[in-house]
C-alpha cells in the first residue's frame, strides 16, 4: 500500500486489501472511497469483502466505481458527494489511485479551487492532472464524453500486456528489431493463468505463477501504464484513461477477457468464505486446495457457464483433481462430486470424451447439463441454477453444498464491446484464418478478446502470436505471404496428479496434435502429457513464448500475397 497525500485529510493509494484496511484503521484513517468496479482483475478483492473489513474497524466507506476511462459528470458528483460528507482521515483508491485524483481533482475545480492548486496537489503525490485541468477549463465535457489530450504516436500499438500482447511483441522484435512499438496495459502483476487449476490441485504456489511485468516487457517496446478507455479505429487512435489519446498506424488487440463474476447474483460477496472459492482467481486457487484437503464428507459442486470461457477445461479440471484427493485418501465414499455445466456436453471435442468419462465414473460425479449457475448464498451454503428441459422449457433447482468450485460467466472487455472492433457478441470482429480485422485493415487481434471458434487458451495465443507477427510485416512489406491459423487449442485435462488427456485440436474439433506420440497418447491419459504440464510448459512460456521462441509454433505461410 502505498499513500499519497493530496491535502491534510486526504490521500489516494492503488487497490486496497482487507489487511490493509486493518492497518489504515490503526493509522487513525476513519473513511475509505472506493472508485473501482468490482471484477476488473483476476485478484481483486471485492467491495462488499473492503465494505466488509472497513465495518469491522469501524470505518465509514462509500461505493462510487468508475470504468476505467468512463469518467462522466454524474461520477464526479458522486465522487464529490462522498468526498464532502465523510470524516477525515479519508482515503480513495482504485486500481493505481489515478482515477481517484482524477476525480479529486474535477470535484474540486466544479467547486472553484483554482487549477494552479489543484496542479501543484497532484504534482506533490507525482500525478499529472493536466487532462483534469484541461477538462476544467472547458467547463466540463457532457456525462460520458472522455477529455483528449495531444496524440502521441507509434508504428505498431498493442492493446494489452498478457500472453498474446507480450508474445506477439516478440514475435514481431523476432522479425524485425527497430520496430516502434507500444504495449498498453496498467497491470502490474503478469500471471501464468494455466497454473492456476495446479495450484487449485496442491501441485503449484501461487507465488509460481506470477511475475512483475515490468521484467517481461521486451527490450525496446514503450509500456504505456494506462488502459485503453477508447477505440477510435477510424482516426486511427486509442483514448487512455488520463485522457490523452496515441495514434498508431498498425493496431494488435489482444486484451483478454472480462470475468463477470456479479453475472451470479450473491456471488461477488460470497467469494472465499463459506466453502465458495474459483480457480479464476490468484488469490482463492489457495483457498480452493485449503477446502479439498479438508473436506472428509459432505457435497463438492463444481460449476460452468456458457461458452466461451477461458479455458474450457479448467472448471472439470478443478473437479478431476479433487476427486483425485478424496479418492487418494479414502474420503470419496462420503463426498457427493456435483457438475453443474450450462452446456449439453462434457466435452466440446467429443474424441475425448470418453476417456473423461471413465473419470466421472471412478469420481462417481453427477453430470448435469444444461444447468447455469444463477444465484448464490454463500452464508445458507446454497446454490440456484436455470435449467432448460428436452422441450425448452426453462426452471430453476437449487442444491446445498459444503465445497462449491465456480467458473464466472465471461464476456469481452467492456471497452471492446462498446467500440467500433466488436461483432454482435462483443468480440473483435476478425478473419479467424489472417486474424485481421474484418472492417479496419490496420488492425489484428489474438488472444481470448476476439471472434475466431477456437478454444480461449494460452497454447491457442502461442500459435496465434506469430501468425499475427507475420501477417502484420507482410502488410508492411516486411514479410511475404499469408500465415494462416487452423483454430489450434491445447487444454491439458488434469484428470489425476500424475495423468493427463492432452487435447489439441483446431476449428470444428479436428484433432491436431502437436507433440510426438511418445507425450501425447491421442485421447488417453499420459504420465508424460503431466510432466509436460507441470515441469515443461511453464518455463517454455516465461523463457519461450514470451521471448519470441516459437517452438512448435511457426506459422504456416502461403506464399500467394496478402489477402485482406
Amino acid at each position: 500500500m502505498n499513500l499519497k497525500k493530496i491535502n491534510e485529510g486526504f490521500s489516494v493509494t492503488e487497490q486496497l486489501s482487507v489487511a490493509d484496511v486493518e492497518a489504515l484503521a490503526a493509522q487513525g484513517v476513519k473513511s475509505l472511497i472506493c472508485n473501482r468496479p468490482d471484477g476488473e482483475v483476476a485478484d481483486q478483492p471485492s467491495y462488499s469483502q473492503i465494505a466488509e473489513a472497513a465495518a469491522q474497524a469501524g470505518m465509514a466507506i462509500r461505493n462510487v466505481p468508475v470504468v476505467t476511462g468512463k469518467m462522466t459528470d454524474a461520477d464526479v458528483q458522486a465522487f464529490s458527494q462522498a468526498y464532502d460528507e465523510l470524516p477525515r482521515p479519508l482515503v480513495a483508491y482504485c486500481r493505481s489511485g489515478t482515477r481517484s485524483v482524477n476525480l479529486w481533482a474535477l470535484a474540486q475545480g466544479a467547486q472553484g479551487m483554482p487549477v494552479a492548486q489543484i496542479m501543484a496537489a497532484g504534482s506533490a503525490a507525482g500525478y499529472d492532472l493536466s487532462d483534469a485541468v484541461r477538462r476544467i477549463e472547458s467547463s466540463a465535457p457532457s456525462a460520458g464524453k472522455p477529455v483528449t489530450a495531444a496524440a502521441r504516436h507509434f508504428s505498431i500499438v498493442i492493446v494489452g500486456a498478457g500472453s498474446g500482447g507480450i508474445a506477439v511483441a516478440a514475435s514481431l522484435l523476432k522479425r524485425k528489431p527497430d520496430l516502434q512499438i507500444a504495449i498498453v496495459d496498467k497491470a502490474q502483476k503478469h500471471y501464468y493463468q494455466p497454473g492456476w487449476t495446479m495450484v487449485g490441485g496442491g501441485v503449484f504456489r501461487n507465488t509460481d505463477t506470477e511475475r512483475d511485468t515490468a521484467t517481461l516487457i521486451p527490450r525496446g517496446v514503450q509500456w504505456l501504464q494506462s488502459a485503453v478507455q477508447e477505440f477510435a479505429p477510424e482516426n486511427n487512435r486509442v483514448v487512455l484513461d488520463d485522457g490523452s489519446a496515441i495514434s498508431y498506424d498498425r493496431l494488435i488487440v489482444a486484451c483478454g477477457i472480462k470475468l463477470n463474476w456479479a453475472g451470479v447474483e450473491g456471488l461477488p460477496e460470497a467469494l472465499g468464505r463459506n466453502g465458495v472459492t474459483s480457480n479464476y482467481r490468484y488469490d482463492l486457487a489457495p483457498y480452493t486446495w485449503e477446502l479439498v484437503q479438508g473436506l472428509r464428507s459432505g457435497r463438492a459442486v463444481f460449476t460452468q457457464p456458457p461458452m466461451p470461457i477461458k479455458c474450457a477445461g479448467a472448471p472439470q479440471k478443478a473437479l478431476y483433481l479433487s476427486g483425485d484427493h478424496w479418492y487418494r485418501n479414502g474420503a470419496l465414499k462420503n463426498i457427493d462430486i456435483q457438475f453443474y455445466n450450462a452446456g449439453a456436453v462434457l466435452f466440446g471435442v467429443k474424441d475425448y470424451v470418453p476417456a473423461l468419462m471413465q473419470y466421472i465414473e471412478r469420481y462417481k460425479a453427477t453430470l448435469n447439463f444444461n444447468h447455469r449457475l444463477i444465484k448464490v448464498d454463500g452464508d445458507a451454503k446454497r446454490a440456484w441454477f436455470e435449467t432448460v428441459d428436452s422441450d425448452g422449457q426453462k426452471s430453476v433447482v437449487d442444491t446445498d453444498f459444503d465445497m462449491l468450485h465456480v467458473c464466472p460467466p465471461q464476456q469481452a472487455p467492456d471497452v471492446v464491446r462498446s467500440s467500433p472492433l466488436a461483432d454482435a457478441a462483443g468480440w473483435v470482429d476478425v478473419d479467424q484464418e489472417t486474424l485481421r480485422h474484418k472492417r479496419f485493415q490496420n488492425i489484428w487481434s489474438l488472444g481470448d478478446v476476439m471472434n475466431a471458434a477456437n478454444a480461449k487458451t494460452m497454447a491457442a495465443a502461442r500459435k496465434q502470436a506469430p501468425i499475427v507477427a507475420h501477417n502484420l510485416l507482410a502488410d508492411m512489406g516486411v514479410t511475404q505471404g499469408t500465415a494462416r491459423y487452423d483454430g489450434y487449442g491445447s487444454c491439458p485435462l488434469t484428470v489425476e496428479k500424475g495423468k493427463i488427456v492432452l487435447a489439441e485440436f483446431g476449428f470444428g474439433g479436428k484433432l491436431l496434435p502437436s507433440f510426438p506420440e511418445w507425450v501425447n497418447k491421442g485421447t488417453e491419459p499420459s504420465r508424460l502429457a503431466w510432466i509436460l504440464k507441470k515441469d515443461m510448459l511453464p518455463p517454455i512460456y516465461w523463457h519461450g513464448m514470451l521471448k519470441g521462441h516459437e517452438w512448435l509454433a511457426n506459422p504456416n505461410v502461403k506464399q500467394e500475397g496478402y489477402l485482406s
